[in-house]
């Protein structure tokens, strides 16, 4: 269990959580957001709706929570994987690689932040900030720039933007297609175009 999942579920058992986060993955990822509710998600859990309600709320409490839990795991694992590396676009790679792959291995989630969730309903909610995630991405963006590698002619944040928004495309177009190839084995090419985007040519 992560820190995170200690915080948000304090007085959840264990085998009760594991439940309401599959069924939470498996409502959400697959129904309208506005009309799966919290009884669908007591139905699928075997928990009782009393029980979800004293612990979430509301149906949108109860669905950031996971979301923002998801996420955290995301973080940790990009976190992880950039030991050690040095070579600012083989960073870069390797986020856009690990976002793709996370998608690929959780198409819940995926499902849910590009496809079924309101995206103005979870922008009013504080777990959209994302603060640890984003602070890592512009963290490294800032760098390139400040070190004359990516253009320095927008804010950082519309590198992350570019990025961000393919990896969005990329799965929400995978889906359509049947989820047919690899998306993480795109991942290299869709890469190399991103950085032709937000790098600053090479003089020639």
């Amino acid at each position: 269990m992560t820190e995170n999942k200690k915080t948000l579920l304090p007085a959840l058992r264990p085998e009760v959580s594991n439940r309401l986060e599959k069924a939470v993955m498996d409502v959400f990822s697959h129904s309208d957001f506005h009309r799966a509710n919290i009884r669908d998600v007591a139905k699928a859990a075997g928990v009782s709706f009393t029980t979800i309600y004293k612990h979430f709320g509301s149906k949108e409490q109860l669905v950031f929570t996971y979301v923002n839990l998801w996420l955290g795991r995301l973080t940790d694992r990009i976190i992880d994987h950039l030991q050690g590396i040095e070579d600012l676009k083989e960073k870069l790679r390797k986020v856009f690689w690990l976002q793709l792959d996370y998608y690929e291995r959780h198409p819940y989630l995926g499902r849910m932040l590009f496809m079924t969730l309101p995206m103005a309903t979870w922008m009013a909610d504080k777990t959209f900030e994302q603060k640890k995630m984003v602070h890592l991405y512009l963290e490294v963006l800032k760098k390139g720039q400040e070190e004359g590698i990516l253009n320095p002619r927008v804010r950082s944040g519309v590198l992350l933007d570019i990025m961000m928004g393919l990896v969005q495309r990329s799965f929400f177009m995978w889906v359509q297609r049947g989820c047919k190839e690899s998306l993480a084995e795109q991942s290299n090419v869709l890469f190399d175009m991103v950085w032709r985007a937000i790098s600053v040519p090479e003089k020639e």
